[in-house]
């Protein structure tokens, strides 16, 4: 019962050892050098999917301090990624309440618009307080290949869910 015990324990800070990963890798910026204009957000996949379906999973400190080392990593003013974040925390945590069942499809559409509210916020607070520039075009890849690739993670990441967690959503 103690090594099932320890193994569910490690299952369960899978989410967010990746996302401490990603947020130190650089991993979206390697992927637009090699594929030119395909550029992923996946922290803030994986954020909304656990927020959504398992909170205590994804702690809301972890999720601002990732941010504020992705802030370093990337060379953002400190905070800009972690306010992005809690955005989609507060997106994420408003759905779940409000909802009684959520579907591939209802999780989609409100993940477009936890994505849109938080690139506004990002873009906005980086254009205002500090000289960094990103053209329209790239911020319009950013969101399309982060939107499609979404229902790509949801399902990895709700098999991951029922085959290693367990089938209980929040």
């Amino acid at each position: 019962m103690a090594k099932n015990s320890i193994l569910s324990k490690f299952y369960n800070i899978g989410p967010i050892l990746l996302l401490y990963y990603l947020c130190i890798s650089e991993i979206d910026t390697n992927l637009e050098k090699v594929f030119e204009i395909f550029t992923l957000n996946f922290q803030i996949i994986l954020i909304y999917f656990w927020v959504l379906k398992r909170p205590e999973v994804m702690a809301n400190g972890h999720v601002f301090l990732a941010g504020l080392i992705n802030d370093v990593v990337m060379g953002f003013p400190l905070g800009i990624s972690s306010l992005s974040y809690l955005i989609i925390i507060f997106v994420g945590t408003y759905v779940r309440n409000k909802s009684v069942n959520t579907t591939i499809a209802s999780d989609w559409f409100t993940f477009l618009m936890a994505m849109v509210l938080s690139n506004i916020l990002f873009f906005s607070l980086l254009n205002n307080f500090s000289d960094l520039t990103f053209p329209f075009s790239k911020i319009g890849y950013n969101m399309f290949f982060t939107l499609f690739m979404f229902p790509i993670f949801w399902l990895l990441f709700n098999f991951y869910q029922l085959m290693l967690i367990g089938n209980r959503d929040a």
